[in-house]
């Protein structure tokens, strides 16, 4: 007998596919997939290069933006490309401020020229 039905032939408010392994509730006269974020994700903010990225996905590569969203992949992939790419920004950011001699001394010492050093990045 199908996981969907209980002992006396009654639709179970819950069941779980044994296929896919996906829960769902019966909702009126429709089983609805019971699908929750990982905790990880559910708190995490999107910042910009996350928020890029997705804009990027959903006007050039609609498939890829529908492949991720229909394998429920879409917001962990946008987390990963915001934590990477402000990594590497930051990086970079460092790296030219050292480069240029940007330090503390120099704020303390001519705050112009560090500010105008400072905003060139």
């Amino acid at each position: 007998m199908d996981e969907r039905y209980d002992e006396n032939g009654n639709f179970k408010k819950r069941f779980v596919d044994n296929k896919t392994g996906i829960e769902y509730v019966l909702k009126g006269d429709y089983y609805i997939p019971n699908i929750v974020a990982p905790s990880n994700i559910k708190n995490f903010r999107l910042g910009k290069y996350g928020r890029l990225r997705f804009n990027y996905l959903k006007v050039n590569k609609k498939a890829e933006y529908m492949i991720l969203q229909m394998e429920n992949k879409l917001q962990k992939h946008l987390m990963d490309v915001d934590i990477t790419a402000t990594k590497r920004v930051n990086a970079i950011v460092k790296a030219l401020a050292k480069k240029e001699n940007v330090t503390e001394e120099l704020k303390a010492n001519n705050q112009l020229v560090w500010v105008r050093k400072d905003e060139q990045y």
